[in-house]
């Protein structure tokens, strides 16, 4: 389809498919219709115009993925308000700075985390709303209205709802829709202003080369108040009349398997950790037996074996996808490559908040291991280096899906756009002579040896996780050399019924094994063991920042 103004979208898809089935709460009977989901949040617009609410007002929400959270979105959003996704892994203090950052009128949020939050800290709402039934949990001086209240003025204006009754309106794509606030890995986050236009770039792009159709089924896992998750689980998904399964819990690898069972997605959305885990517990194990391992070393077999390997995971995925799209970080070189190996039908994409999210992919089979894609038709990728084919330099990008700015900060706006207008990413890759982008790593983690060498430590984390009982590192550099944070993988010791007083021994023969593999100025002076998963976004980034100074916590 041509670009589509995005409020529009979703006038046609609700009309189109009126009764068919568009959200579902996992492991519920909690299941609403494109005409169910497309009634409450005309009742909700009621609600915005008896709060008074004008076009352009801030509506913030928080919460688990639900029907209602989704609802919420969609209704402020086609009001013409600005929704303020939090993600609900922030601190109460967070939440309310973002809340008063953004100006937001009106909050909707889960009970549970409406219960941590002081409302005297929120001088400016008219009111809290409830996630799971729409009811106020708090109305300042004055404001008195009910659910009942405007259950009754929808019930005068529309006494029987159709499809005909469906009608928004006209909202600009250049308005401002969405203000996202970045977890980041790297210091507080800052309100991302992201356009009707720079949401329906995403949209039609996700349309001309996923191909979802109206019926088809989606697994909803990543954080809706993520911009990945957000643009191609929820908004795109329902765009296209997609039947939704929101999962709303922690996506443990044993669950998600789970529900990608019964679900039976017929395109699944991942960020690496996930993946990475499903390789070194499903898949490694299996290739390390000395069976598997004589066998793969005869040509003839090892084919046949990568096919088998191929079907067990397709099948564990559901068995009906005809992609899976990684995104949020690189995804691990090992894992890449062996995917790639065994033709899985896997594409990893690459974007950030600021682009709402999407920048490049180029889906299986025309995927290259290692890269994160080409350039979308609409976005322009530079790097700033003197041979951006061979040396590391930030990416920059330029285009339709790029953010208006820093919501109420200038001096970040200024600082992220280059003089000539392109976005800095922060980012260092480089790009081969198909303009396919390969990451190496961040600017702001990116370590500088005595030697004057560029150290990416997320080169060296990528084959640090794959040794023995590494559950997860962290490569920081102290005093001029390099040093590990390890913490230990406690279930596959226990699995194995190996005693955790070897940890010693066996990390000492780790980074034995990891300085052979690096280079000279890459090796780890030694290895300190963790005590505790390291804290990450919702995209499962580690927050570096937090690991910079002592490694000794």
């Amino acid at each position: 389809m041509e670009k589509e103004n995005f409020v529009k979208l979703f006038e046609t898809a609700f009309k189109n498919n009126f009764d068919n089935k568009a959200l579902t709460e996992y492991g519920t009977p909690n299941t609403v219709t494109f005409g169910e989901l497309a009634k409450e949040i005309t009742k909700l617009h009621l609600l915005f115009e008896e709060c008074q609410v004008k076009k352009g007002d801030k509506i913030a929400l928080i919460g688990k993925s639900s029907n209602k959270w989704c609802i919420t979105y969609l209704a402020t959003t086609t009001y013409g308000a600005v929704v303020v996704p939090v993600l609900q892994d922030f601190s109460a203090n967070d939440v309310q700075h973002i809340v008063n950052h953004s100006d937001a009128v009106l909050l909707f949020s889960d009970n549970s985390i409406w219960e941590q939050l002081e409302e005297e800290k929120l001088p400016d709402l008219k009111g809290t709303v409830s996630l799971s039934d729409f009811s106020f949990l708090y109305q300042k001086e004055n404001e008195t209205f009910t659910t009942k209240h405007i259950q009754t003025l929808f019930e005068k204006k529309y006494p029987t709802f159709t499809a005909q009754d469906i009608h928004y309106d006209d909202i600009s794509d250049d308005e401002i829709l969405v203000l996202n606030y970045t977890s980041g890995t790297t210091g507080f986050s800052k309100g991302v202003m992201i356009t009707g236009g720079n949401l329906s770039g995403n949209l039609t792009f996700a349309h001309k080369i996923l191909g979802l159709e109206a019926g088809g089924t989606i697994l909803s896992f990543l954080p809706l108040a993520h911009a990945y998750g957000a643009a191609f689980e929820f908004l795109y998904a329902l765009s296209e009349g997609c039947h939704v399964t929101l999962l709303g819990k922690t996506p443990a690898p044993k669950i998600l398997l789970k529900a990608f069972a019964e679900v039976k997605p017929v395109l699944i959305l991942s960020v690496p950790l996930i993946l990475e885990k499903i390789y070194k517990n499903m898949i490694l194990p299996m290739l390390s037996t000395v069976p598997m391992k004589l066998a793969l070393s005869i040509p003839v077999l090892d084919a046949q074996i990568y096919a088998q390997i191929r079907k067990k995971l397709i099948a564990a995925f559901g068995g009906n996808f005809k992609q899976i799209v990684v995104g949020g970080a690189p995804l691990n070189a090992e894992v890449d490559e062996f995917l790639s190996k065994i033709k899985l039908p896997l594409s990893v994409g690459y974007g950030m908040t600021e682009c709402a999210p999407l920048i490049s992919v180029t889906l299986f089979p025309d995927a290259k291991p290692h890269s994160c894609g080409q350039p979308l038709d609409s976005m322009q990728v530079r790097i700033d280096s003197e041979d951006p084919h061979t040396i590391a330099g930030e990416i920059q990008v330029y285009g339709q899906n790029v953010m208006r700015g820093y919501y109420k900060n200038e001096e970040a706006t200024k600082a992220v756009f280059t003089e000539d207008g392109w976005l800095r990413t922060g980012d260092l890759g480089t790009l081969d002579e198909a303009d396919f982008i390969f990451i190496r790593g961040r600017s702001k983690s990116m370590i500088l040896s005595a030697s004057g060498q560029n150290i990416y430590p997320e080169e060296i984390e990528a084959k640090l996780d794959n040794l023995p009982f590494v559950l997860e590192s962290l490569v920081v550099d102290r005093g001029g050399k390099l040093v590990a944070l390890v913490y230990p993988d406690y279930d596959a010791m226990d699995s194995t019924g190996t005693n955790s007083g070897n940890l010693a021994e066996i990390m000492a023969h780790n980074k034995e094994t990891l300085n052979s593999m690096v280079a000279s100025y890459e090796r780890i002076a030694h290895i300190e063991l963790y005590p505790n998963e390291f804290e990450k976004t919702p995209k499962k980034s580690i927050k570096r920042y937090l690991y910079a100074g002592s490694a000794e916590r």
